[in-house]
């Protein structure tokens, strides 16, 4: 096995870690550093290392041509697995609504769908613009999320940041969180409905 493929083999080790770090019944977990739990410091930890190595294994295995069948099969279900332990993670401690991962999920159906049918004709279909603003936007937000350990756009609950046990800095967090959850549920209806666009006749067809 080559390197790319051991690192998405750890990414796909950190899924249960993260999940059992969340649900560890571990009091000493739960104290805070400033305004964030331990729990969620370490959470973070691990859900940055796993995204690191999402770049460097796709990093390393352009550059060195080490592209394999099943890195290829591997890759996408790693993020995909990573990304939703994590939004439920955040459903589960209450800091974002459950229909954000409905939302997203549906997303990534479609576009398994739509890839399904193109690949079926031996198209192969670029992610778009809106995918990519969608990637990128979702890890932001997860991260963010994990910082401010505060409710997605409890901002708008009060009008000064006293509401927030960390004050200013957890009311800005919390505000950037929300904008940033919002733009990669924005983009990924676009890219969800741009892919429908790309198979509609596939969809659509009769026989």
């Amino acid at each position: 096995m080559n390197l790319p493929n051991k690192l998405t083999c750890l990414r796909m080790l950190l899924v249960p870690v993260l999940v059992i770090i969340a649900y560890i019944p571990v009091e000493s977990l739960d104290a805070t550093v400033g305004f964030i739990p331990i729990r969620n410091l370490i959470l973070l930890a691990i859900f940055c290392l796993a995204s690191i190595t999402d770049y460097f294994d796709g990093h390393i295995a352009r550059k060195k041509n080490l592209i394999t069948t099943f890195g290829k099969f591997l890759d996408p279900i790693a993020d995909k697995l990573l990304v939703v332990a994590s939004l439920l993670v955040l459903v589960e401690f209450r800091m974002i609504p459950a229909w954000i991962v409905i939302i997203t999920e549906a997303r990534e159906l479609l576009v398994a769908a739509s890839r399904m049918l193109q690949a079926k004709k031996g198209n192969v279909v670029a992610a778009s613009w809106y995918g990519k603003v969608k990637t990128v936007s979702q890890m932001i937000a997860i991260i963010l999320a994990f910082l401010c350990a505060s409710p997605f756009f409890m901002f708008v609950e009060g009008n000064t940041e006293s509401i927030f046990v960390g004050g200013t800095a957890q009311y800005v967090l919390n505000i950037l969180m929300s904008i940033a959850m919002c733009i990669s549920l924005i983009a990924s209806v676009f890219s969800g409905w741009d892919y429908i666009k790309v198979s509609k006749d596939e969809i659509l067809e009769s026989k």
